[in-house]
């Protein structure tokens, strides 16, 4: 499979494909941050990059996690970087003209400085937490985070390479971005046109179809009021299409089966 066989046939509209990453088995308990009666029940985790082709323009939204921080991930099945795995349909790093960042969590921007010529598309409002006092002094977020992937794309974009947002923005015709925080302090979400109608790139403001659709956060969270309310933007910007992806949900590769165009880690799902 080529770059041709994904770019789509009308201005305006894009193919969405999920770059399958890495698996990783996990429980109830530690994805829904309420109590749970079904807490030790098996709930496995996928780990997702998204492939947005159109008709002149490469995006690729996230860049999930490098080498080097997978091999310390207790019992992450890693198959290899998102950029690498482009390959399998026959793209390299160079050919990703854009990459919108969901938000700056290791599993999410952990191979940013993978991408030569992309320009990054961020918020500031997760630039800014990042960067800021507070994150320094919680403890979790030391985890969660590489302070060099988010210098990497403050230098970037300093430079003219992308976008520091202060909120919705129209990218591309097709293409926007919407800013609903919840999960971190500058979430945001992709709403992407196809021929089969919107569709929702939600990553991490789900974590799984389950969180929204039954309303249950997941623990990890910045503002919990915001993740309700970014479950409601993401319904309302998905209005009329096949559905939203999740940041981390197996069932994903159910309710979207591959469209031809896949090809090994990369599965086009609309």
């Amino acid at each position: 499979m080529t770059l041709a066989g994904l770019r789509p046939a009308v201005p305006g509209r894009w193919t969405v494909s999920l770059v399958h990453y890495a698996d990783r088995d996990g429980v109830r308990g530690q994805h829904f941050g309420d109590h749970d009666e079904h807490a030790g029940e098996p709930h496995p985790t996928a780990y997702f990059a998204w492939l947005l082709v159109g008709t002149d323009e490469v995006v690729l939204v996230d860049t999930g996690i490098g080498p080097e921080r997978a091999a310390g991930v207790a019992g992450l099945r890693y198959r290899g970087s998102p950029v690498a795995l482009l390959g399998d349909v026959g793209l390299s790093a160079g050919d990703v003209d854009r990459c919108v960042l969901t938000h700056l969590h290791y599993d999410h921007a952990g191979c940013v400085r993978d991408l030569p010529r992309a320009g990054f598309v961020v918020q500031r409002a997760e630039l800014d937490y990042w960067t800021g006092p507070i994150a320094r002094r919680i403890r979790r977020e030391h985890w969660l985070h590489e302070a060099a992937d988010t210098a990497h794309v403050v230098a970037a974009t300093a430079a003219g390479r992308g976008a520091v947002l202060d909120g919705d923005a129209e990218l591309a015709d097709g293409l926007s971005v919407h800013l609903v925080g919840g999960h971190t302090a500058g979430t945001q979400v992709v709403r992407v046109v196809t021929a089969a109608g919107p569709v929702v790139v939600a990553s991490d403001a789900s974590h799984f179809y389950e969180n929204l659709e039954t309303d249950r956060p997941g623990p990890l969270r910045h503002t919990t009021g915001l993740v309700h309310t970014a479950y409601d933007r993401v319904r309302e910007l998905g209005e009329g299409g096949p559905g939203f992806l999740p940041g981390h949900d197996p069932e994903v590769l159910e309710r979207f089966p591959a469209l031809p165009g896949s090809a090994g880690a990369v599965v086009r799902v609309a």
